[in-house]
């Protein structure tokens, strides 16, 4: 697949995939009763959350509302301080051998790219395959060119990072994440450190992965990607999950007047 072009944040796209009927899909991902503190903050509050097989979720919300927080410990890049997070029915172990086996079903896609700088773009793709699941070298690299072609960076793939532009950069770490061939990416802003030229590049490629099929979860200030590629908004605030509904719904016709209040200052500019 290739980047094709955006379109303005506050708009619905004609070519946004049709709603898939993912309501009879089993839990993928389970957050039951979960809290989270960061010292005296309370960031997250009872937070209950599925996410279904195949499905989409975009979350939104202000700044400091418990977002970024709420992705990271679906792969306990946070510990919880209380409740359980489930992932295929398995409880995230709190450390050890067994936590590794369960990251390697979850790809992670950050705000800063995290590649390693030393390392060509082939290699930052094979690594992990080759050190986690033993994949023999020759099908890993035949791998990596594979999901390099389908992000649209295959011509890239002998330069380091430094060498690429901020989208391309963007594009070779969910190249990454693909190639542990995960059951959910999880996505933490992964346009805020971009160029407004290079976001629609990526949001395109994160489109194409919502219509094959992918379960993921995304925390996003992009308005417009939620529209087009969500199954599912949840809307957060003081870290609580006020709202939860389909995107044309929500943005329509929000229930809360919390999400009212923070659509009217966010689509209005």
């Amino acid at each position: 697949m290739r980047p094709t072009g955006g379109h303005p944040a506050g708009s619905a796209p004609e070519d946004r995939p049709a709603p898939r009927d993912g309501a009879d899909a089993p839990a993928l991902v389970t957050l039951s009763g979960v809290n989270k503190h960061f010292g005296h903050l309370h960031v997250l509050r009872d937070v209950d959350l599925e996410v279904r097989r195949g499905e989409v979720v975009v979350v939104i919300g202000p700044s400091g509302s418990g977002k970024s927080t709420l992705c990271r410990v679906i792969n306990r890049l946070e510990p919880v301080d209380s409740g359980t997070v489930a992932v295929d029915g398995v409880p995230v172990p709190a450390e050890g051998r067994a936590l590794a086996r369960l990251r390697a079903d979850i790809g992670m896609v950050f705000q800063s790219f995290n590649l390693f700088a030393h390392r060509t773009v082939l290699d930052n793709v094979t690594l992990e395959p080759i050190k986690a699941k033993g994949m023999r070298r020759a099908e890993a690299n035949e791998l990596a060119m594979s999901l390099l072609d389908r992000v649209g960076v295959a011509d890239q793939a002998h330069k380091l990072p430094a060498q690429l532009s901020g989208g391309q950069q963007q594009r070779v770490a969910i190249a990454r994440a693909l190639a542990m061939r995960p059951k959910v990416i999880l996505f933490d802003e992964p346009t805020s450190a971009l160029d407004p030229e290079m976001i629609n590049e990526v949001l395109d490629v994160m489109v194409a992965l919502a219509r094959d099929g992918m379960t993921m979860v995304v925390v996003t200030h992009e308005m417009g990607f939620a529209r087009r590629a969500a199954d599912r908004v949840v809307f957060m605030d003081a870290g609580r999950i006020v709202e939860e509904a389909p995107p044309e719904e929500f943005f329509t016709a929000p229930r809360s007047e919390r999400a009212r209040d923070f659509l009217s200052k966010i689509l209005t500019h």
